[in-house]
């Protein structure tokens, strides 16, 4: 992970947000909500793109298809279902925004591939607005063909980097549900959900080389109930982050790496940030990643928050650095002034049936603020053991209070 990208997550949702703000209202305006469970009327035109002219060449610009496809779908009623049939069908930005008077179901059996011209971009490449009761679903891929794009990613030069697309945003939606298919190769995010309720994410699989730029798995923001399970997720950064106001976050049956592991933060780098709370990952696999569950907010933070209320329960680690990490002193590029002082609370946090091999030493990490110590912080049933040879395995824990429980004796340091 680049060190300050919680920033520009933010910074480009909510550029994000206000490019596509005047479109999505004037579709407020002239569109009623859905009717729950109105009779299915017939399209004005067809919602199959290849009838309505997409070649799926992957020459081809079929932008016009996608758009002509989800407009006819939007003002019908009932429960509409656009086809992407077997093919690779090249695109570029795609905003797809409601309100609808419909459902909307997108049958992706083929690919769609974003274009490497930047310029086809105002923010992101397909971005789900303003829309309710909506799916993804099929086994075809969504393809941001990242690495055509990824020498122009400079955020690791500067924290005021210009953001590449993101390849899927949910942006203020609702009862979405994305099963089956396959992101591949984002030129930045895989998948954006900011501002969204009762979110599910089954069987995708994410995937980019452990060394790609800021490709993070899946981002959530502002968001409420949000379940992401039975994923498999390869990125070169976060597999799975959960940013400022979130709530009720299941992640379950998750196998993640090589990336950054499953972290929550950054928290606290900007003002009127909100509470994370009710975070449960479960049953998950970590492979390889260069820090495991990670929990961290900002030194200087300028925001009064919580982080509360997580637990992490049957967890494996495999050859995972920095397996458990709590971090109240995160200071990037020394973007903050490093005085200790954080407005941060971490409170009622759970790691229990943890097991595995660590490749770092340092398996347990409780690095919390001098003026806001950690509470009810608990360990239990957590053996994790240095793979490595010629160190043994520790722990560090600084302004932490809490339990040990059945815990192995060089982790126990609460």
């Amino acid at each position: 992970m680049v060190p300050a990208g919680t920033g520009r997550r933010r910074r480009s949702t909510a550029l994000a947000a206000a490019v596509v703000a005047a479109a999505a209202l004037a579709l407020m305006a002239s569109q009623a909500a859905a009717t729950p469970g109105a009779t299915p009327s017939t399209p004005e035109g067809s919602l199959d793109i290849a009838q309505l002219g997409a070649k799926g060449d992957g020459k081809s610009d079929s932008t016009r298809f996608i758009l002509q496809a989800w407009t006819h779908a939007c003002r019908a009623t009932g429960t509409q279902k656009i086809v992407i049939p077997p093919g690779n069908y090249l695109t570029g930005a795609l905003l797809l925004a409601g309100p609808c008077t419909s459902d909307i179901i997108i049958r992706l059996d083929g690919n769609l591939l974003g274009t490497a011209d930047l310029n086809a971009y105002k923010t992101n490449w397909i971005e789900i607005m303003h829309v309710n009761n909506f799916a993804i679903n099929g086994h075809g891929t969504i393809d941001g063909q990242g690495p055509l794009v990824w020498s122009h990613n400079e955020c690791h030069k500067s924290y005021n980097c210009k953001v590449l697309p993101n390849s899927l945003v949910l942006d203020f939606s609702t009862n979405v549900t994305i099963r089956g298919v396959t992101l591949l190769n984002s030129k930045f995010f895989h998948m954006n959900i900011f501002q969204s309720k009762n979110v599910v994410v089954d069987k995708v699989t994410i995937t980019a080389p452990g060394d790609s730029p800021n490709t993070d798995g899946i981002h959530i923001g502002d968001s409420t109930n949000v379940t992401i399970r039975a994923t498999t997720i390869a990125t070169g950064d976060d597999c799975i982050s959960i940013g400022p106001g979130t709530r009720t976050v299941r992640v379950h049956g998750v196998r993640c790496g090589p990336g950054h592991g499953i972290s929550v933060g950054s928290l606290g780098r900007y003002k009127d940030e909100k509470d994370v709370e009710d975070v449960v990952v479960s049953n998950c696999t970590l492979r390889g990643t260069t820090n495991g569950l990670r929990i961290k907010s900002y030194e200087d933070s300028k925001s009064e928050l919580r982080a509360t209320r997580f637990v992490y329960d049957g967890v494996t680690m495999d050859n995972v650095s920095y397996p458990i990490i709590i971090d109240q002193k995160y200071c990037p590029n020394n973007i903050c002034s490093k005085s200790g002082h954080s407005k941060v609370a971490v409170t009622d946090i759970v790691f229990k049936n943890i097991a595995g091999t660590s490749a770092t030493p340092e398996a347990v990490t409780l690095n919390c603020a001098n003026n806001l110590p950690c509470q009810g912080v608990q360990l239990q049933n957590v053996d994790v053991k240095f793979a490595g040879k010629g160190n043994t395995t520790i722990a560090v824990c600084h302004n932490v209070h809490g339990k040990a429980t059945n815990v192995a004796k060089p982790l126990s340091c609460l």
